[in-house]
């Protein structure tokens, strides 16, 4: 059972998200709660996915993100937002968001997000991909076309297939090698570009041209068909 925590300041919303959520018979809201109780009940509640609102009244978003992340044994914490053009999306990527979704998802979508996260993958929602693309390049997180260069033929296929959302057993799987090895693959290559984590490398992978973070991406598990979310497999 996947175990997930609803973070917003709206009752309504966080309401809205926990029944679409309970529907699904593999997944479960123990709490959703507005952002000054979210890291007190998190560490009671040991979720493995919480869905955080970026922009809060009481409290910020990203400091919340941050003591998340922060806990000994941190939830994979994906960023809800109102809108395509929310400044705060590059700062969230930067500090270790897992996934970027619209409020406004609809119902199977947000539950095949949460699947995706709780697998170790990222998700991006279509309607934020560019802006957190356009945010992260302007912040100075675009990798020169040297590092690049370095990645082998090998590596370059691997960074393809994980921009396309796949999981190291599935990028193994593609490319004829095992899941360790595609996942010591995975680490070169962040380490290489100088990423953080592995939706930013897809970020990368996509101002490069290897593969578009849009409503044509590739994928069911990752990337997005049909309007789902665009997805980065487990590191």
């Amino acid at each position: 059972m996947i175990r997930v925590m609803v973070v917003d300041d709206e009752k309504l919303l966080r309401a809205g998200i926990r029944s679409i959520l309970e529907a699904e018979p593999d997944i479960e809201v123990p709490v959703a709660c507005e952002g000054v109780r979210a890291v007190e009940l998190a560490v009671a509640h040991r979720p493995d996915v919480v869905l955080l609102d970026i922009r809060m009244p009481e409290v910020d978003g990203l400091s919340v993100l941050g003591s998340l992340l922060a806990l000994p044994e941190p939830p994979v914490v994906a960023m809800l937002t109102t809108f395509s053009g929310d400044e705060h999306i590059a700062p969230a990527l930067r500090a270790g968001a897992a996934g970027f979704l619209v409020k406004d998802t609809v119902p199977e979508e947000l539950a095949s997000a949460v699947r995706i996260l709780a697998a170790g993958g990222t998700v991006l929602s279509p309607a934020v991909a560019n802006s957190v693309v356009d945010g992260y390049l302007r912040a100075g997180g675009g990798a020169p076309p040297a590092r690049l260069a370095s990645l082998t033929d090998r590596e370059r296929a691997v960074l393809t297939l994980l921009a396309q959302g796949k999981s190291n057993a599935e990028i193994g799987a593609a490319l004829l090698m095992g899941a360790a090895t595609a996942k010591d693959h995975v680490s070169a290559i962040l380490a290489k570009l100088g990423a953080a984590n592995r939706v930013q490398a897809a970020v990368l992978a996509h101002h490069h041209g290897l593969v578009r973070l849009d409503l044509e991406s590739e994928g069911a598990s990752g990337g997005a068909r049909g309007g789902r979310p665009d997805a980065a497999g487990p590191a």
